[in-house]
């Protein structure tokens, strides 16, 4: 039985250090998602080869948190390993085999149920955020948090076409902050980015637009046709989301009453 709780124990440090690993890549600025994919793809070894790659190995922090990662990761796959042949291996009775199944496959779902938990998550998030902000240098900024990054709100990037609507127009004469957009880059196909664009930057074929706001209204600027009619859905869009920021502001007065 030994054998099972240390393989118990292993998948349970393991969960926490993927966990810690996650929430510490957040705070550099990565979104929840892409870090825990990022953390249990270093951990495990497996399917760290995504374009994202390159975000993390080029950001020092990243870098060494994706390191410590690796080497615990190489320790924690042997140790389940190990206890997992030490669990089935040797002289014992098909009811004795039966009971170690079925003891190891509950505290397995169990581990899963509780890694699943959102109370969970919450409560970890806080203890780590703590040790992180006392114990590390770690500048922490929940950027997913700061940016309400949920829901309907997203950061998203928008490639340019030839036959798209904001081909060669200027960020002034498009006002996508009538819709509820803000734009918080452009990359150029040559290479140039552009933080925080003024007005009278234009907007080239084969541009990587940054946008902040609803990906509903990202979508349908994504698939809006040039010309007259690309007009009318801008306008249809400003509509749409004055009505949406009146609903918002009406359900924050009555929260609040």
């Amino acid at each position: 039985m030994l054998a099972i709780f240390s393989l118990l124990l292993v998948l349970s440090l393991s969960l926490l250090v993927t966990r810690i690993a996650t929430i510490a890549l957040t705070y550099t600025g990565m979104s929840r998602e892409s870090a825990r994919f990022q953390a249990r793809s270093a951990f495990t070894g497996t399917g760290f080869t995504t374009s994202e790659s390159e975000n993390i190995v080029t950001h020092p922090v990243r870098r060494r948190i994706i390191l410590l990662l690796m080497l615990f990761g190489n320790a924690g796959i042997a140790a389940v390993l190990t206890s997992l042949i030490l669990t089935f291996v040797g002289e014992e009775t098909g009811t004795m085999l039966t009971l170690k199944l079925v003891l190891v496959i509950s505290g397995v779902v169990t581990l899963w149920a509780l890694a699943s938990s959102h109370w969970v998550d919450r409560q970890l998030s806080r203890i780590i955020e703590r040790m992180l902000s006392r114990y590390t240098r770690l500048e922490i900024r929940d950027y997913a948090s700061l940016l309400h990054l949920a829901g309907e709100y997203k950061v998203s990037e928008l490639h340019v076409d030839p036959q798209s609507w904001l081909t060669n127009q200027t960020l002034a004469r498009l006002k996508l902050s009538d819709e509820g957009l803000l734009i918080l880059g452009i990359e150029r196909m040559n290479g140039e980015f552009i933080g925080t664009p003024r007005g009278e930057t234009r907007l080239e074929e084969g541009d990587n637009v940054i946008i902040y706001g609803r990906d509903s209204t990202v979508a349908e600027l994504s698939q809006r046709q040039p010309g007259i009619h690309g007009d009318v859905e801008h306008f249809q869009e400003v509509s749409k989301s004055e009505r949406v920021r009146e609903a918002e502001k009406r359900l924050d007065e009555s929260s609040k009453e």
